[in-house]
């Protein structure tokens, strides 16, 4: 169980004011204020020595592939800023990631490009106990894997609510960058709801939490030790961190694992449209008074959304009674649908509110 992190120092011990003496017939000023006290910062100690053991390194193993170290490998980018990577020819490759332990018979969480064409797969927990994972599944879309090691009674990470987490709010990593275990950095939620020119609509939490290869797959903890997202791609023009990462939120990345778990693949709604972020130009032209909603760019001929009468422009507002504030939320929304259920859609076109029913269909990954 992980306990509640409340460990804060502060940085000084406030004085008495000090009095100014006077003579008794004068009346004595007001005393000063009292001094600011300095900013109080959280300590991790304690969530390192609670949630460290249910972090785990994984090795992603390709055998007989053709050279060198791949992207995902702690020493690739070292190797490509002197112009090249080593050539081993059929000799086995090797890639690092990291993972997380979500239940005591050996599932773990991790990033789906950690495992990618891999052969084997071999989990290292911190007692330096190694395990040959099975692969139950992965989604390319969310970039979310789950593997399973032969072992039982083993820690387990508190899940957080993603939902509660706020920019400004402290954050740290657990991983193993580089390929040195269990390393911890920290930092701040920089925003929320984050797309990525990737095509997944997963909407990431963006933080300042140093990443760099070897974290991916690892978890991202607030200060209560709960894991809130999977740290999973970084922004950066020199392939090492410059202070911009991301992460799954984990309430998106459970419902991927629960579904492979159960099936060993992932299926989703899909409506058949192409969506852009209303901007307040865009909602000015359209006459909204507001920038909440999802804009529909494009329309698939013959798709779900053009069989209930979707139409380019559209602004959908709300979705399976569900609002739909941002193109994030529309699309987790209609992924989170079972295809062939119909749900209805509140849309605005022209200025006016329009009801529609849609009925997505599948788009398995």
């Amino acid at each position: 169980m992980i306990l509640l992190l409340g460990g804060c120092s502060p940085s000084g011990k406030e004085q008495p004011a000090p009095q100014a003496s006077a003579p008794a017939a004068t009346p004595a000023p007001a005393p000063a204020a009292a001094p600011a006290r300095g900013i109080e910062l959280p300590s991790f100690v304690n969530l390192v020595k609670q949630a460290g053991p249910t972090v785990v390194n994984i090795s992603a193993i390709q055998q007989g592939r053709q050279s060198g170290l791949r992207p995902g490998d702690p020493l690739y980018e070292f190797f490509r800023r002197f112009g090249a990577t080593p050539d081993t020819g059929e000799a086995p490759t090797l890639s690092l990631g990291s993972g997380f332990i979500i239940s005591q018979d050996g599932y773990v969480l991790t990033n789906a490009h950690v495992i990618d064409q891999a052969d084997e797969v071999i989990v290292k927990l911190t007692d330096k106990r190694e395990f040959k994972a099975k692969v139950i599944g992965a989604d390319v879309y969310t970039d979310v894997a789950l593997v399973k090691i032969k072992a039982d009674g083993l820690p387990v990470v508190k899940i957080g609510d993603p939902g509660k987490v706020e920019p400004g709010q402290w954050v740290a990593a657990i991983g193993a960058p580089f390929g040195f275990e269990n390393s911890v950095t920290v930092g701040v939620v920089s925003a929320k709801g984050r797309l990525l020119p990737n095509g997944s609509y997963v909407p990431f939490i963006q933080t300042d939490v140093a990443v760099n290869p070897g974290n991916s797959g690892g978890p991202l903890f607030d200060t209560e030790g709960e894991v809130i997202g999977i740290n999973s791609q970084i922004y950066s023009e020199t392939g090492g961190y410059m202070g911009i990462s991301f992460a799954i939120p984990i309430d998106i990345a459970t419902g991927i694992a629960k579904q492979l778990r159960e099936t060993g693949k992932v299926v989703r709604g899909r409506i058949g449209v192409q969506l852009q972020e209303l901007t307040q130009d865009i909602a000015s032209s359209l006459g909204l008074k507001e920038t909440t909603g999802a804009l529909v760019a494009a329309v698939q001929r013959g798709g779900p959304a053009d069989k209930a009468g979707i139409k380019p422009g559209d602004v959908v507002v709300s979705f399976n009674s569900q609002p739909v504030k941002t193109t994030a939320d529309f699309a987790r929304l209609i992924g989170d649908t079972k295809p062939g259920t119909t749900v209805g859609a509140e849309v605005l076109r022209g200025g006016k509110s329009v009801n529609v029913k849609i009925t997505p269909d599948a788009l398995e990954g």
